[in-house]
């Protein structure tokens, strides 16, 4: 049996997840039917879901559990996969609207994924309106991650309705067996025995070496920038403590927005900045007047740990290849044009901190960078320690044309994250068909009403446009926070 070992980050997902923090990212996909659809369609659809037993990489992988000729992980063809178990059926009350689809979502985000076999579930969701039906679809963390999602997704699906009516299920359209290794890190197909084990950690000290001076020099200038607010770099374990800091718990929320790719593009133009950087306002804006109305709001602002794609453009493998900058989200700037400048010039800032390493000594810098947070997870005291930073920021380019799948048109994708200990809240946005559709993730006891929070992000949109082109916004979009703001004290434990 031919295994592919997982690299130290993809090991990591694995470590460090638990029963309240389980480590899967999903994507809601919403779909409208065929025109002249049946009334059957759906259930001809599932049958056919059912029916279908052939699988590409990753949808056939399975863990296999660590020996100890081999410790490191692998992943393995399973060649008996149970259907029934991976592809699920769910409805809703008609007519479903996004509020219910949220709820619905989010407690299908709340539970582990099973590691016996290979980590991912498919759901079907019907009962939508406006002739709307949705797939939710979650995969382990360890596996893949956004970047070689949306590669996945654009494999399974055309940009043509006649070419997709054809088009096998998702699981049948993935990655050839063969590639697998190139996103994950590690070398396919070589059998787990204590040489190679040995040879790969030999070459991994080799390459640590190599870049250890790059990696002294980044820590080090890392070192220098804490307690220098003027310097405009954001650093790690500087963030101010919140109550999207603390313990979590296994239920999830889920809540939903969407702006127009035009609208975005045009204020950041206006702006002189770039497209992320306006999705970061947002965010930040959102977040002020969220905890302003829990008077939740810590006088020094919160801060964003921001994935970045490390992954050659012509590398389709899967599992991970990113490494994180930390950027401010002016949360103490009342004045929205002047957050958006602050912004600006902290992302600049740990741009050029971390395109100053070697392309071949990310992986260390990242693993070296995230390994207290993990140690805390580990340990069980993740959520009572500062944290590295507040909120996990991520923003995936995905296809700019419309795509279907068996002729059903797909109009939406919102992504799902992951939320543990002392990250109880994550924001992921993914570009679509002129669309930027955010996926507010969030534990259901730390932070209650997450839907208020994607209302918020529209405000603070508004907010941004009034600011730096001078559109007026509604009374609702530019009203203040009305409760005091005062510094948050350390979010209590709350049992695991």
């Amino acid at each position: 049996m031919t295994a592919t070992r997982l690299n130290p980050l993809d090991t990591a997902w694995l470590f460090t997840e638990s029963r309240a923090t389980p480590n899967h990212v999903g994507g809601l996909l919403q779909f409208r039917l065929p025109p002249g659809a049946p009334r059957d369609w759906l259930r001809s659809l599932m049958h056919d879901f059912r029916t279908h037993r052939s699988f590409t990489a990753p949808w056939n992988q399975r863990l296999k559990v660590p020996l100890l000729k081999n410790p490191v992980p692998s992943w393995v063809e399973d060649d008996d996969i149970d259907l029934e178990y991976h592809v699920r059926h769910a409805a809703l009350p008609w007519p479903g609207g996004e509020r219910e689809l949220g709820e619905l979502v989010g407690r299908l985000h709340s539970t582990p994924l099973d590691l016996a076999r290979p980590p991912w579930e498919c759901t079907l969701i019907e009962g939508l309106d406006g002739e709307r039906f949705g797939l939710y679809i979650k995969m382990h963390h360890a596996l893949i991650d956004g970047v070689s999602g949306m590669h996945l997704l654009q494999k399974a699906m055309a940009g043509d309705r006649a070419k997709s009516l054809a088009l096998p299920p998702f699981w049948a359209s993935g990655l050839p067996s063969a590639r697998r290794g190139r996103g994950g890190g590690g070398a396919a197909g070589l059998a787990p025995t204590v040489a190679n084990a040995t040879a790969a950690a030999i070459e991994g000290l080799s390459m640590q070496a190599r870049t250890l001076p790059q990696l002294a020099s980044a820590f080090g200038r890392i070192a220098k920038r804490i307690g220098a607010p003027d310097s405009g770099l954001a650093v790690p374990f500087d963030a101010p403590r919140s109550v999207l800091n603390g313990r979590v718990r296994e239920k999830r929320r889920f809540a939903t927005q969407q702006f127009p790719m035009p609208r975005l593009r045009a204020l950041a133009a206006a702006a002189g900045c770039t497209l992320n950087d306006v999705v970061l306002a947002i965010c930040g804006g959102a977040l002020r007047q969220f905890l302003a109305e829990r008077d939740a709001l810590p006088e020094r602002p919160l801060t964003a740990g921001i994935p970045i794609s490390v992954r050659p453009k012509d590398d389709e493998g899967t599992g991970n290849a990113i490494s994180f900058i930390v950027a401010t989200l002016g949360t103490d700037i009342a004045d929205a044009g002047e957050r958006l400048a602050a912004i600006r010039a902290s992302v600049q800032a740990a741009k050029a901190h971390v395109q100053a390493l070697p392309r071949q000594a990310m992986m260390q810098y990242t693993m070296l960078l995230m390994a207290p947070t993990m140690l805390t997870l580990l340990a069980g005291i993740g959520g009572r320690t500062p944290p590295m930073f507040n909120i996990t920021i991520s923003n995936v380019p995905g296809p700019e044309t419309p795509l279907y799948f068996r002729g059903a048109e797909l109009v939406s994708i919102f992504p799902a994250s992951i939320v543990t200990h002392g990250q109880a809240l994550n924001i992921t946005c993914e570009s679509y068909a002129g669309q930027m559709n955010f996926g507010f993730t969030a534990c259901h006891t730390t932070v209650p009403g997450v839907q208020k929070l994607a209302v918020l992000a529209a405000e603070a949109l508004a907010a941004l446009e009034a600011a730096v082109v001078g559109k007026p916004p509604s009374s609702k979009e530019s009203r203040a926070p009305r409760r005091r703001v005062r510094r948050a004290a350390a979010a209590p434990p709350v049992a695991g």
